[in-house]
């Protein structure tokens, strides 16, 4: 069955499509939310969350990108949520003075691990690792992410140059042994 059938099917209350695109997507969505979250309980429960509000607000969903991006951006926005309630406090700092140009080179050395990326992603600040995994991960483009994350481009661009710089030092610092 296609795609935009299950959707209008979905769009009138039909339990076995609601279910089909459950299942059709629910691996997908699970991941993309581990990527934020790094625990399978809470992933599992943003997915739930996800879900539920992805059908009961699937009269919003229009047809303008695919299903699976209509619904990523609900797990991405429901994840982002999750952490910031788990956060005490919350500092924002005003970026959208500055003015960064836009650097596009993500080298580094041969010799680091994928898994040595991720985590020194995890190890970002949270304003930072938001931006870079909405970006370098999930690619999303500045607009994108100014959108989900509530802030300008320009501030979207800052984090992503400041977030790629601190993820080099820290890769560098692993390269060379002074990292841990």
């Amino acid at each position: 069955m296609f795609q935009i059938e299950l959707v209008e099917q979905c769009k009138a209350n039909d339990r076995k499509a609601q279910m089909q695109l459950y299942k059709q997507y629910c691996d997908g969505m699970f991941c993309v939310a581990m990527r934020f979250l790094k625990n399978e309980d809470d992933a599992e429960d943003v997915l739930q969350e996800s879900f539920i509000k992805a059908f009961q607000r699937i009269d919003q969903f229009r047809g303008e990108v695919t299903f699976g991006a209509w619904l990523k951006r609900i797990v991405v926005n429901g994840s982002i949520d999750f952490l910031k309630s788990k956060r005490e406090q919350m500092v924002q700092l005003e970026e959208g003075y500055m003015h960064i140009p836009d650097d596009a080179d993500w080298s580094i050395e041969n010799d680091v691990e994928l898994d040595d990326v991720k985590k020194a992603i995890d190890r970002l600040p949270e304003k930072y690792r938001y931006v870079v995994q909405l970006f370098l991960v999930e690619g999303y483009d500045h607009g994108e992410i100014s959108e989900i994350l509530k802030i300008s481009d320009t501030a979207s661009r800052t984090r992503l140059l400041r977030g790629k710089t601190q993820l080099k030092e820290m890769l560098k610092d692993k390269a060379y042994g002074t990292g841990p």
